[in-house]
């Protein structure tokens, strides 16, 4: 196994919800030299720093200044969310007076039977009062905590004929026997040594207790929770490390509620990447004009996923365009623009590519089959700048546990930091 797979999967393993991830990131950051900066004070910003700051404890936009005249921004966009479940409040179900289940609902779309009789626990953020302040805190229970429990083959015969999942009857994970409620957020009580009284508010979500590993005959393939759209994020912020721009200013933004649509004040149809774009415009005394010739020169590369050629269904590719696993970059497009990319942008990430010596692959959805939306048509409307949407190729998105090619992550840094040092 190699050094950059073993890091994606200690990364992976870190990241349970995008707080976790966030948290990661920014320990990450620290160590290698950014400061954390606030997001509503002044910014005293320095050509030639490195800088990250935080929206909602869920989202971050990391970037470095080169030390002459910045001549455009490089960005790449991910998101740090994935399908799940989130917890309700008052989540406590009691069932005949014996089970003890949680009541949770959809976040994203995700397979759901792919959630069945697996470990689970809760991670996620807590608001608690301290004194007479109120405090966020993460938390991540790292316990084998809960489980949704199949129904037996005995009792529906016709379970593997095709079963329609109700996410309110269905899918509520078992956690305990007994009779009482409030017992979760003992638990994080206890694990956080303060009283659930002083528990005002949580943000929390079930999360696969299986750890990301590699399999197959050659240690292929990378299984794991969450790779759509860790291994993008963690790609890009190992690129952004490694990277050291002489003529653009690097900008890392790694998004929240992208599973939801993005329309959060933390995702990528939001004001973030605008604001702290304002703020280096401000911040390295730039002129209106001067900022509008930048972003003219300026270029992004939104990373999210794709779907490889499915060994079991190979039919539902497009006829022409088959991405696989461990082949390279994947550059998506999408007629209707759900994907962002263009001739001009496919041509420029396709030159990216052939520098750093990276294979590249192509997809587009089947004519007869709706795909999905990523964060690339959301962060132009809010920064008008060329973009081109790729991914590595991955098989089961969306599911609980998905899989990937072992090779592609460095495929993907190899490339990013090519973007950001150009």
């Amino acid at each position: 196994m190699g050094n950059v797979t073993q890091q994606l999967l200690q990364f992976i393993d870190k990241g349970q919800t995008a707080y976790q991830v966030v948290e990661n990131i920014s320990t990450i950051l620290t160590q290698e030299g950014f400061e954390k900066i606030p997001e509503y004070d002044d910014w005293g910003l320095k050509p030639g720093g490195k800088y990250y700051v935080t929206r909602n404890g869920s989202a971050l936009i990391a970037f470095q200044i080169p030390r002459k005249e910045p001549q455009g921004f490089h960005i790449i966009a991910t998101h740090g969310d994935s399908p799940c479940f989130k917890v309700k409040e008052n989540p406590e179900i009691i069932v005949e007076d014996n089970y003890v289940k949680l009541n949770v609902e959809k976040y994203g779309g995700m397979v759901m039977s792919s959630w069945l009789d697996r470990a689970l626990s809760v991670a996620g953020r807590v608001v608690i009062r301290e004194g007479d302040k109120l405090m966020e805190k993460n938390i991540a229970i790292d316990k084998d905590l809960a489980v949704i429990p199949n129904v037996a083959i005995h009792m529906n015969r016709d379970l593997n004929k095709g079963m329609e999942y109700n996410a309110q009857k269905d899918m509520c994970p078992l956690i305990s026997m007994g009779q009482e409620k409030g017992g979760l957020l003992e638990l994080i009580a206890e694990k956080m040594n303060i009283s659930s009284k002083n528990i005002l508010g949580h943000d929390l979500f079930l999360y696969i207790r299986e750890k990301a590993k590699v399999v197959g005959a050659e240690e292929e393939f990378v299984v794991a929770p969450r790779l759509d759209d860790l291994q993008s994020v963690f790609a890009s912020v190992t690129a952004l490390i490694k990277a050291a721009s002489q003529n653009f200013i690097s900008v890392c933004a790694v998004f929240d509620n992208e599973e939801v649509g993005s329309s959060t004040r933390q995702g990528a149809n939001s004001t973030f990447l605008t604001e702290v774009m304002e703020h280096l415009q401000e911040g390295l005394s730039i002129t209106k004009q001067r900022y509008r010739k930048l972003l003219s020169n300026s270029f992004l590369l939104s990373a999210d996923n794709a779907h490889a050629v499915h060994p079991n269904h190979p039919e539902y590719a497009d006829p022409t365009n088959r991405p696989y696993l461990n082949k390279g970059l994947v550059i998506k497009y999408h007629g209707g623009q759900k994907y962002t990319t263009d001739g001009i942008s496919a041509a420029k990430i396709k030159d990216i590519c052939d520098k750093a010596g990276v294979p590249y692959q192509t997809y587009c959805n089947r004519s007869d089959i709706a795909g999905g939306s990523t964060l690339g048509n959301y962060v132009v409307t809010q920064v008008s700048i060329p973009s081109v949407d790729i991914g590595l190729p991955q098989l089961a998105m969306h599911s609980a546990v998905e899989t990937a090619g072992a090779l592609d992550t460095e495929y993907a840094i190899k490339a990013m930091h090519l973007f950001y040092e150009e």
